[in-house]
């Protein structure tokens, strides 16, 4: 079977194949060509009814992506990579694009989830394309956890905000021979119904299977539902809501 999936692989789905988070890199730079290549061949991702809900932020300067760093929850690869980018939700733009027509945005639950989709998704395609270049690049969800001081730091307007960051740069470690595995197929995607038969068995090879790649560094069996119940068992963030409607958008 793996080898008859084999005939159907690309160059993008090899690059995807190989997808690791580098938060280790080099001291050496990333052209500003190839980084505007990049962005905009990922500006050419999905985007709903043409909206472009999306804008895209860059930071070399080395001052601020320290202050974001310790914003991120003092995450030093920040500081270390050449170049962060940053997806931001934006609503701004459509404001003003129904008030050239006189009249007013109608702010929604639908337009916030609209625009921190199209957000997620030129994001990952920007990953993608940083990866089929040779560049090393990590997703960082810790932008949220001072979503208004990262407005205020960048100058954002009402009604934008960082769905999350990334750190991109020449990784300084090779592609393992052992990628970390994911969660089974099986217990992932579904054909034509959802199955809804018991996932514990195989929560429970996965859990096996990547204490198994951990090795040494993780000595119990739980090593994917553990952590999960241990993080979830509270609410993550629960200033957002509060913060985000407070910055122009809105979740009702």
């Amino acid at each position: 079977m793996i080898d008859e999936l084999k005939t159907y692989e690309t160059a993008v789905t090899q690059t995807l194949n190989q997808h690791m988070s580098v938060r280790s890199f080099l001291d050496k730079p990333v052209p500003d060509e190839m980084l505007r290549v990049i962005l905009n061949a990922a500006r050419r991702s999905p985007t709903s009814s043409n909206m472009q809900t999306y804008s895209i932020i860059v930071v070399r300067d080395p001052e601020t992506r320290q202050k974001l760093a310790v914003l991120a929850g003092n995450q030093s690869h920040i500081e270390e990579c050449d170049v962060f980018v940053g997806f931001l939700a934006d609503i701004n733009r459509l404001g003003i694009a129904t008030e050239m027509h006189g009249e007013m945005l109608a702010k929604s639950l639908e337009t916030s989830l609209v625009a921190t989709v199209d957000a997620a998704l030129v994001g990952m395609s920007v990953q993608t394309a940083v990866e089929s270049f040779g560049l090393g690049a990590v997703m960082i969800g810790g932008m949220r956890n001072y979503p208004e001081k990262v407005a205020e730091l960048l100058g954002f307007p009402p009604g934008v905000y960082m769905v999350y960051g990334m750190s991109i740069g020449w990784p300084r470690v090779e592609i393992p021979a052992e990628l970390k595995p994911r969660l089974p197929e099986s217990l992932v995607i579904h054909y034509e119904q959802y199955d809804g038969s018991d996932p514990r068995p195989r929560i429970a090879e996965y859990d096996a299977a990547l204490a198994a790649y951990y090795g040494q560094r993780n000595q119990h069996t739980a090593a994917w539902s553990g952590p999960i119940a241990r993080r979830l068992k509270n609410p993550r963030r629960p200033h957002l809501r509060q913060t985000l409607e407070a910055m122009g958008f809105q979740f009702e």
